[in-house]
C-alpha cells in the first residue's frame, strides 16, 4: 500500500476529499475546456454551418468518452477495492485487462463508422448545409478517437492509484496543446472542422504521454504490471462500470433528441443555438465530473476496507459541494449568458436570442444535477448497479425523453430548453424522498454493528 492509500485510510474524510477534488475537478474542467475550445474556433473560423456540425458529431465522442469511462470507472472501482482489501497483485490484473479490453469494441466502432461515415453523418441530422463538414469531424474520431479513450482510461487508474494531481497536470497539458493546435490548424492551416478533429485526437495523445510518467514513480502499485485473463473479472468490470457508461451515453441520447426536435421545430438556426448551449453544457457537466472523480476512489477504498462511517461523511461533502457548485454555474449562466453566446462569433441575432434563452433556461438543472451524480456514484462504487443504474436510466433516457416530447407542444421553445432541468428535478426529489434516509441510516448502523 502507497502513501496516498495511507492518506485515505487515516487522514480526516474531509481533506481527503480536498485532495481528490480540486485536482479531478480543474482537470475535468481542462478536459471540457476542449470541447468548449474547439466550439470556439470553429464558431469564429468557420462560422454557423461548421459549429452545427460539429455538434452533430458529438454523439460520437459521447460513444467514445462513454466506453472509456464504462471500463475505467468499471476497472478504477475494483482497483481500489483491491487496494482497500490489500491485495495489489489483483488491482495490477484489474488494470491490465481493462486497458486491453477497452481496445476491442472502439477498433470494431471506428472500422464500421469509417467505412459508412456518409450515413451515419445523414444518421445524426446532417443536411446540406452540414454534410460536408460533419463528414470530415466524424472522420478524424471514427481513425482516431481510441487515443482519447486510452487517454480517459489511464487518467481513472493513475488517479486511483494515489495521484490525482498528476492526471490534472495530464489533463491541463491536454487542454493547453488543443488550444495552440486550434489555433494553428484553423486558421493558419486553414483547414476548418477537419483542424479541430486533429487537434483534439493530437492534444490527447500528447496528454496521454504525460500520464505515462507516472509508471516510472517510485512505490505506485501500477509501477509492475501483471496480467491474468479472467471472464468474471471482465464481466464485473463492464458491469460495475455500466452505470458510468450510461450516463455518457445519455449525453449522446441527449444531444441527439434535442437536435432532432430542435431541427424540426426551427432548422439549421436552431441547431447553431443548439450547439451553443452544448458546448457549454460539455463544460459545465464535465466540472460535475470531478465530484464523481474525487469520490469514487474514497468510497470504493472505504468500501473495501468496510469503514461505513467514511463513506457517509464523504456523501455528506459530496451533496454540499454538488449544491454549492450548481448553484454557482446556474447563476452564472443567468447573469452571463449575453457574454458567454458572443465567444462563438455569431453573427445571426436570431441565433444569439435563442442561444441566451436557452442557457438561462437550460442552466436551472445544475442546482440538481450534481445531487443525482453523487449517489449514482455512490451506489455504483459499493457495487449496487441495479439502482445506480436506474438513476441513470430515469433522468437520462425515460424523463428526458418523455419531456423532450411533452413539453415544446405546450411551451414551445422554452420547453425544450427545460426538459433536461425538470428531468433532473425529478429524479432529486424520487432520491430525497426513496434512497437518501434509507442511505444514511444504513451507513450508521453498520458503523454501529462495526
Amino acid at each position: 500500500m502507497n502513501e496516498s492509500h495511507e492518506i485515505l485510510k487515516h487522514q480526516p474524510v474531509k481533506k481527503v476529499f480536498i485532495n481528490y477534488f480540486f485536482p479531478s475537478l480543474l482537470g475535468m474542467m481542462l478536459m471540457s475546456a476542449n470541447i468548449l475550445i474547439d466550439g470556439v474556433f470553429v464558431g469564429q473560423g468557420v462560422g454557423a454551418e461548421g459549429l452545427a456540425a460539429v455538434n452533430l458529431a458529438m454523439p460520437l465522442f459521447s460513444l467514445i468518452f462513454s466506453i472509456s469511462l464504462w471500463v475505467g470507472i468499471g476497472g478504477g472501482t475494483i482497483y481500489s477495492v483491491h487496494i482497500g482489501e490489500r491485495e495489489p497483485d489483483k488491482a495490477r490484473s484489474v488494470f491490465s485487462l481493462a486497458t486491453a479490453s477497452l481496445l476491442v469494441p472502439l477498433v470494431v466502432i471506428g472500422v464500421i463508422g469509417y467505412v459508412n461515415v456518409e450515413k451515419v453523418a445523414y444518421l445524426l441530422g446532417a443536411n446540406a448545409d452540414t454534410l460536408s463538414y460533419t463528414i470530415d469531424y466524424l472522420t478524424i474520431l471514427f481513425l482516431f478517437g481510441w487515443l482519447i479513450a486510452v487517454q480517459q482510461l489511464l487518467s481513472i487508474f493513475v488517479r486511483n492509484d494515489g495521484s490525482p494531481t498528476l492526471a490534472m497536470i495530464a489533463l491541463g497539458v491536454t487542454a493547453i496543446v488543443n488550444i495552440g493546435l486550434n489555433y494553428y490548424m484553423i486558421f493558419t492551416l486553414e483547414l476548418g472542422v477537419l483542424g479541430a478533429a486533429l487537434a483534439t485526437v493530437l492534444a490527447s495523445f500528447i496528454g496521454f504521454l504525460v500520464l505515462l510518467l507516472h509508471f516510472f514513480k517510485k512505490n505506485t502499485t501500477l509501477r509492475k504490471l501483471m496480467f491474468k485473463w479472467s471472464w468474471r473479472l471482465l464481466g464485473s468490470i463492464f458491469l460495475i462500470g455500466f452505470p458510468s457508461f450510461l450516463a455518457e451515453a445519455g449525453m449522446l441520447v441527449f444531444v441527439a433528441g434535442y437536435n432532432l426536435t430542435i431541427v424540426g421545430l426551427l432548422g439549421t438556426e436552431g441547431v447553431a443555438a443548439f450547439s451553443v448551449v452544448n458546448y457549454l453544457h460539455g463544460f459545465m457537466f464535465l466540472s460535475f465530473f470531478g465530484i464523481e472523480s474525487a469520490l469514487q476512489p474514497m468510497i470504493s477504498y472505504y468500501h473495501g476496507a468496510k469503514d461505513t462511517g467514511r463513506i457517509k461523511e464523504s456523501l455528506k461533502i459530496g451533496e454540499k459541494v454538488s449544491f454549492i457548485l450548481g448553484l454557482f454555474l446556474f447563476i452564472a449562466g443567468l447573469v452571463a449568458a449575453p457574454w458567454l453566446v458572443s465567444l462563438f462569433g455569431l453573427e445571426s441575432e436570431g441565433v444569439r436570442e435563442l442561444a441566451i434563452q436557452g442557457i438561462r433556461l437550460f442552466f436551472i438543472g445544475y442546482v440538481f444535477l450534481g445531487f443525482n451524480m453523487v449517489y449514482m456514484t455512490y451506489f455504483q462504487s459499493i457495487g449496487r448497479i441495479r439502482t445506480s443504474t436506474t438513476i441513470i436510466i430515469l433522468r437520462s433516457f425515460v424523463f428526458l425523453l418523455i419531456l423532450l416530447w411533452l413539453l415544446p407542444k405546450v411551451f414551445g421553445i422554452a420547453g425544450i430548453w427545460l426538459a433536461l432541468p425538470l428531468a433532473e428535478i425529478i429524479v432529486a426529489c424520487l432520491l430525497v424522498f426513496f434512497s437518501r434516509k434509507h442511505v444514511m441510516m444504513q451507513t450508521g448502523l453498520n458503523r454501529l454493528r462495526g
